[in-house]
């Protein structure tokens, strides 16, 4: 067997972030699990104004759709998984891109966006 590299490969690009995440634990409600009915009372492990890390005890699949809203009520969202990677500490570390935002949230996009 002959093995031919990249021929008949079709190339992936990733498309690198477009704005920086920044440390910050922002406590969020989280609801909307498709199996697990109910709000989960959690918090961020980082922030952009397009998106955030939060920790979940509920594994979600990447696309499921949630509503993210903060415990304060200034900000709430319905986001897309982007991704859901088990944690040892706390379950699950989901990444949300936020759909429809309203409201304020914690980092504001710069107007150059």
């Amino acid at each position: 067997m002959k093995i031919r590299f990249g021929m008949g490969v079709p190339k992936t690009s990733v498309e690198p972030r477009r704005e920086t995440r920044i440390p910050m634990e922002v406590g969020v409600h989280i609801t909307g699990h498709p199996a697990l009915p109910g709000t989960e009372t959690t918090f961020t492990e980082n922030v952009s104004p397009r998106g955030a890390r939060v920790l979940s005890m509920r594994r979600w699949n990447t696309g499921d759709r949630l509503t993210i809203s903060t415990l304060t009520g200034a900000f709430r969202a319905i986001a897309r998984v982007a991704y859901c990677q088990s944690t040892p500490q706390s379950g699950f570390a989901v990444g949300l891109e936020f759909v429809e935002p309203s409201g304020n949230w914690v980092v504001a996009e710069s107007p150059a966006n």
